[in-house]
């Protein structure tokens, strides 16, 4: 596939995995991107997973006709991009290996060398000349990894972005760009969101038409729909107006508060009302849509003196992703000792930006007047 005139892609599509990085479901398979631009000097960018090293090496092949490459630029070294360099480098002994510092200091530890005799390291604002394609090389520590970085050719005004701008989902599947691509970078990347603004910083000073992630389709169009969305994201800010209810219920009664609180901020005209049961919505997406809403009510019963296990892993996840600037109120219900909403409001402690609403729902086994009048004030409060 023609990405330029000399710039192809040689990546790979995914349809065995089931669990990306043992914990995120993705139906639609994954893409492992590369690519090889075909100048003067041949450049190839990252490798594939260990499981595709042969596919991948038919791709380069195929483009190579008969070419040798001269450089691997290694921009990132999970092993989803990494897993084949010690297995090119043996296969190409005039290649050099391009990377970071920090870089050669992983390959070390996966592959026992740093290849030391065929390596150039390179740090902000290095370049690499191929030709008419000229390399420059932006640092993105902690972009996800503390390794990363990202590649612009001057030539044909592409960034290889790394796993910035990256989604889940096989590139010959036809699905929505933002929904898997907000689950991917809320998951992944989302803790790191003031590396996310410095890269997004630096790379408002290219002039990039093209960018080439190492994950998802490459974007060609409406590049400032994609960079507002990750600006959005990785400022914490809010991206659409509404409130999501998350919820766990043992019998019913909790998952019932919910569903009124539901009908209520409905008729009172709220914009968009999402409802979660936390033990049953894939955990990746409830947290997407925790992110995504400016609003959050957490409903969830006292458990052992403390909240229901699932709820406390959906507010863990959220927040260890720095979750902040959000709206956060309470349902808490309890057949003797309902302390649920302390407990909840305890995990925040050390989260920024975060307002609690002032009307908290306390259920004592079932809800009553004196519950529903509470859901009511709730509702008023946020709406």
């Amino acid at each position: 596939m023609y990405i330029t005139s000399d710039i192809k892609y040689i990546g790979v599509n995914d349809h065995k995995v089931d669990l990306f990085e043992g914990q995120y479901a993705v139906e639609n398979g994954m893409a492992y991107n590369s690519y090889v631009i075909m100048d003067e000097k041949i450049a190839v960018m990252d490798t594939v997973d260990a499981a595709f090293g042969d596919e991948w090496l038919a791709n380069l092949k195929a483009e190579l006709c008969g070419r040798t490459v001269d450089y691997l630029i290694v921009q990132h070294m999970e092993p989803d991009h990494s897993a084949n360099i010690a297995r090119f480098m043996e296969l190409n002994p005039g290649t050099t290996v391009v990377a970071t510092a920090a870089a050669f200091n992983m390959m070390k530890a996966f592959f026992g060398t740093d290849y030391a005799d065929r390596r150039m390291i390179v740090g902000e604002g290095a370049t690499l000349e191929l030709g008419k394609h000229t390399l420059t090389f932006v640092m993105a520590p902690m972009v996800h990894w503390p390794e990363v970085m990202v590649t612009y050719d001057a030539a044909d005004k592409v960034l290889f972005s790394a796993d910035g701008f990256g989604k889940f989902g096989a590139l010959d599947v036809e699905e929505d760009w933002a929904c898997e691509a907000r689950r991917y970078y809320i998951g992944i990347v989302g803790k790191y969101g003031a590396q996310v603004q410095a890269l997004l910083k630096k790379a408002s000073a290219l002039d990039i038409q093209i960018i080439c992630p190492l994950h998802g389709p490459v974007l060609t169009e409406n590049l400032g729909y994609y960079i507002n969305l990750y600006n959005i994201w990785s400022s914490y800010s809010v991206e659409s107006e509404g409130v999501m209810l998350a919820y766990t219920s043992v019998y019913g009664n909790t998952k019932k508060a919910v569903l009124e609180l539901e009908e209520l901020l409905k008729k009172g005209g709220c914009p968009k009302v999402v409802v979660c049961d936390l033990a049953r919505e894939d955990m990746a997406e409830a947290v997407e849509d925790a992110f995504r809403y400016g609003k959050l009510v957490l409903a969830t019963t006292t458990y052992n003196g403390e909240i229901f296990p699932f709820m406390k892993q959906f507010i863990d996840h959220l927040t260890e992703r720095g979750y902040q600037n959000r709206t956060v109120g309470f349902i808490e219900n309890g057949s003797w000792a309902p302390v649920a909403t302390r407990s909840m409001r305890k995990h925040f402690e050390n989260s920024k930006n975060i307002t609690f609403l002032d009307a908290t729902v306390t259920i004592k086994s079932a809800l009553n007047d004196e519950s529903r009048a509470q859901l009511e004030a709730m509702a008023n409060e946020l709406l």
